[in-house]
Parts: C-alpha cells; structure tokens; sequence
C-alpha cells in the first residue's frame, strides 16, 4: 500500500481542564511536556505519525487562538498543515470540515483522525496497528475505529462492545459504544470480554466516511459539501462563515454510534489517554513508597502513592499525605485526593464561576 493517499488529522483544539492547574486556557495538556519526557505530547504525536504517512500529509485542526503554539512547537510544518476553527463545534465538525478538504485533494484518501494528547509506549506496534487499519478501511467500506484491552474497570474511558463472531481481518463488528460507565457497570463489561476501551482513534476511507455524513448529519455535511475553496487562500474565509451554523456533537455520536458499518480493531501498544492526573500518576516513574514526583526540589516525608508537580526552582515539602495530588505552579496550588480526582473539571468550574478567568 502506498503511503501517498495517507493523511493524519490530529485534533488539537482540546482546553485540557482534568489536567488543571498544569494545563490551562493559553496553554492546554497538548503543549506541555506532562511526563518531562523532553517533548509536549503535541510533538510526540506529530513524530509518531511521519513514518505513516508523508510529512506534509499530516494535518492539525485547533482553535485559532492555538495557530502560534503549533507553529513554534513544530516549526517545520507548511502553512497548509494548520487547520484553524474559528469556534469550538466539537468532533463531527472537525471530521467533516477534514474530510472534505481533503477530498478536494486526494478523492482516494485514506484518513486517520487521532487526539493529539495520547501517550503511545510501543511505536512499532501501533505503526503496525496504523498499516493494518489503514489497508483495512482501503479495502472495505467500514468505518473503523481502535479498540484497548481493558486491564481494570475504569470508569474514565468509554467501551466499546464488538461481536465476536462478525470479522473481517482481526476487527469486529461493533455492537454498542457506552461512554463512561459507572463502576459496578464497568467491572460487568471487563468480566464479559466482549469490551474494549475506547481509544478516540479513527480510520476511514474518504469516500466512506462522506457517505456516512451524509446519511447520518446531512445538515452538517451540506454546510462542508458545498465550500468550493478548499486548499486556496480562501478557505479560511468560507470557513469562519460555515463554522457558526455548524451543531456541537461528536463524531461519536453523529456517525459511529449510528451507522451499521462500525468495525473495532483491538490493539495493543502501551495506550494511555493521559486524560486526568490519575493516568499521568500510573505513568509515571514512582518512589519506594509510591509517590510520582516532578520537580527537582520536592521533598517527601512520611507520604505515599502521591502524585506531585512543581517547579523547577521552588522547593516543595509533603509531610503525612496518603493518595493525594499536589500541583505546584507560579500562581495556583491544588491539593486533592487522587479518589476524587474525575471532579477536578466540576472545581475548575466552581473557580470560574467564584474567581473568573483569572486563574483559568
């Protein structure tokens, strides 16, 4: 198969507010280098990618106001590459406004669309999964989506159900998408081995995924259909007038929720989410007692299974704390147990809501 017709739409649009105080409005997850690898998540992503498709193949959809950060993290990227939304519509905007353009471009296409604030551990494998899914939506016209093994009952991530009797090729028929289940309902789906989590990452062929826009959101797929500008100096133009008629859904529940042709591949290669700071925690380097900690100046005393962050230059002491989450930056300090970490977005809000912006 050749690598020519594969194109990348990484969406990098996301606020990030489950990784507050660390990630915020002018700087969210995807820019910031949240493990101290070296590298923002942003430009692991990219790179992970260049060897799936042609450089200049792999495209960014952010908000406008995240043009900057993406060009001065990733400098080599042409003018085409960054695809700015002047408003956030949510995923089945992005896939259509995507889809589109491209197809204007390549009516051959095949497409990947990936989150850009995953943490992938094994490279090779998932460029194995990147080769198979892609010669997959080439030669079928399914829509597929990746499916992880679940190693424990986590109520953060969404599943999929697949019938295991329905294959073509190593991936499923897909049954059921549930999103974010509660405990008891999420150790049921681990038990039944017919679930997979959810990993945010898609495969279509151009053609494939237009059709399915067309049945299952007509409304929004016309708004795209009928922009004649795509890949000239005018785009941007015609897009800034399209984006406020657009609806606010997903493509999850747009298309993959909807459409009888919904393939799962399972898959495996070290995938994490790296959604709140409980993922962040497991993947991280821990102490004897347990504790993640970055920063160069924290001192722990008589803690355990904590997850810490602070700066550089400041010196942070925790005495007596037992799962907790401390996040040190220059203006805000968080103090929360890790068993209530999924309510760090409800906090956010309550700030907003008693302090403004101003420390959003």
């Amino acid at each position: 198969m050749s690598i020519q017709n594969n194109y990348v739409a990484i969406m990098a649009g996301g606020i990030g507010s489950r990784f507050w105080p660390t990630s915020r409005t002018h700087k969210p997850k995807q820019f910031l280098d949240i493990l101290g690898t070296g590298r923002s998540l942003l430009q692991w992503t990219y790179s992970r990618f260049k060897d799936i498709c042609p450089p200049e193949n792999i495209y960014f959809i952010t908000n406008h106001s995240y043009v900057a950060l993406i060009k001065e993290q990733l400098p080599e990227l042409l003018e085409h590459q960054i695809m700015s939304e002047p408003s956030r519509k949510n995923t089945a905007a992005c896939v259509a406004y995507f889809a589109h353009k491209i197809k204007a471009l390549d009516p051959n296409a095949n497409i990947i669309i990936s989150p850009a604030d995953h943490l992938i551990l094994d490279e090779k494998a998932f460029q194995n999964s990147m080769f198979d899914g892609l010669d997959f939506v080439q030669n079928n016209t399914s829509l597929l989506t990746l499916g992880i093994k679940p190693t424990r009952p986590d109520t953060g991530y969404g599943y999929i159900q697949f019938d295991q009797n329905i294959a073509i090729n190593q991936s499923f028929k897909v049954k059921t998408f549930t999103e974010k289940p509660n405990l008891d309902i999420a150790r049921a789906f681990l038990k039944s081995g017919d679930f997979l989590w959810n990993a945010g990452i898609f495969l279509w062929n151009v053609q494939t995924i237009i059709k399915a826009l067309e049945q299952y959101v007509p409304e929004l797929n016309d708004l795209f259909a009928q922009i004649t500008s795509y890949n000239s100096p005018k785009e941007y133009a015609d897009i800034e007038k399209t984006y406020p008629l657009c609806i606010n859904t997903s493509i999850d529940y747009a298309v993959m929720e909807k459409a009888d042709n919904v393939f799962v591949a399972p898959a495996q290669f070290g995938w994490s989410d790296l959604g709140t700071w409980e993922s962040a925690y497991e993947n991280s380097e821990k102490d004897y007692l347990g504790n993640a900690v970055h920063g160069n100046n924290v001192v722990v005393i008589d803690a355990s299974e904590c997850m810490v962050k602070a700066p550089e230059n400041k010196l942070v002491l925790i005495q007596g704390l037992d799962k907790f989450i401390v996040i040190d930056t220059a203006d805000v300090l968080m103090i929360c147990e890790r068993s209530k970490e999924q309510h760090i977005k409800e906090y956010v809000s309550e700030i907003k809501r008693n302090k403004g912006d101003k420390f959003l």
